[in-house]
């Protein structure tokens, strides 16, 4: 049971890797459902507190995945057009994979900027921004799953 488990966790862990970057699968979730099978084999025993800070850093990094290129535009001097334009041209964006997903929230903020009457260099600023906050919050994200596939190697090793 205890090999079954391993195997499952390390195969989470290696989907969770790719959910960094494929947005249908939710990467650091995975990752740590890695890490929770790998604690109930007999081999390794995290503790109680392990499990909950992991758990809050996995929530926490899962909310502001969503909310990080929104405020990479609004930093970038967007309004509440590119705002909300860098989320739809997020949702859109997963439709057109691998490309959307750098180009939805780009153009979405800068589509959502011009239809709110902003100029065009203010609404590409804005875009921009947006990039930039997806581009920081998946390094964040593979940062996190490449700490928990660490944990996870170190335990069983």
């Amino acid at each position: 049971m205890d090999l079954f488990l391993i195997i499952t966790g390390a195969l989470c862990l290696l989907l969770g890797l790719a959910g960094c970057i494929l947005p249908v699968l939710p990467g650091p979730p995975l990752s740590y459902a890695g890490l929770v099978l790998l604690h109930f084999t007999d081999k390794v025993s995290f503790t109680p507190a392990q499990l909950i800070v992991w758990l809050v850093v996995v929530i926490v990094v899962q909310v502001l995945d969503y909310f990080v290129p929104m405020w990479g535009s609004k930093y970038s001097g967007g309004s509440t057009w590119g705002s909300r334009g860098c989320l739809v041209g997020t949702i859109i964006g997963l439709f057109f994979m691998p490309w959307g997903l750098l180009a939805g929230p780009f153009l979405g903020a800068v589509i959502g900027e011009l239809l709110g009457g902003s100029e065009t260099m203010r609404a590409l600023k804005s875009g921009v921004g947006s990039l930039l906050g997806f581009l920081f919050g998946t390094v964040v994200k593979c940062l996190v799953c490449g700490y928990f596939c660490w944990k996870f190697v170190s335990a069983v090793m």
